[in-house]
This record gives structure tokens, C-alpha cells and sequence, in this order.
């Protein structure tokens, strides 16, 4: 599982970053959290307002954090979705 906080690496983007490492640990998911700053990138995924939550290439939220709970909730509902 690939998960992408969106973001230019601000106080609010390192909070999602750290609350998406969080509730991977937590939901004992395999994957990975990484930071795409570049804007271009951004951009691909039509996200207007930063930080944003990508789950294996679906934009899940923008322009706000999720909490801990939220996030494990979505990589539930995500994987349901691809089995």
C-alpha cells in the first residue's frame, strides 16, 4: 500500500504525514507514507487545496488533516473496495 500526503512539507502536511504513519502502525497494514512536495505532481492528481491524502493513487481528502481514526477507517474501506 502506497500512501501520499500531498502538501508543500508546512506544520499541517507533517501532522497528516505523522497521523498516516499512525494509523498504518495501527491498522497492522503493510505500506509505506511518503511527502510529495513537488507542485507539478500536486497538480496530476487535481488537488487544489493542500494537505491531501492519497491511498494508493485515490485521493481520499484535501485541504485538511484526518485524524488517526479517520485515516484507518479509509484504508479499511479502501482495501474492502480492490478485494
Amino acid at each position: 500500500m502506497k500512501i501520499e500526503i500531498l502538501g508543500t512539507g508546512g506544520t499541517a502536511c507533517k501532522t497528516l504525514f505523522c497521523n498516516a504513519l499512525e494509523a498504518l502502525r495501527e491498522s497492522g497494514k503493510n505500506g509505506r507514507v511518503v511527502i510529495i512536495k513537488d507542485i507539478r505532481k500536486i497538480m496530476r492528481y487535481g488537488v487544489i487545496a493542500t494537505p491531501a491524502l492519497v491511498i494508493n493513487g485515490a485521493v481520499m481528502f484535501s485541504g485538511r488533516m484526518g485524524s488517526p481514526e479517520e485515516i484507518i477507517a479509509l484504508l479499511h474501506r479502501h482495501l474492502s473496495t480492490l478485494v
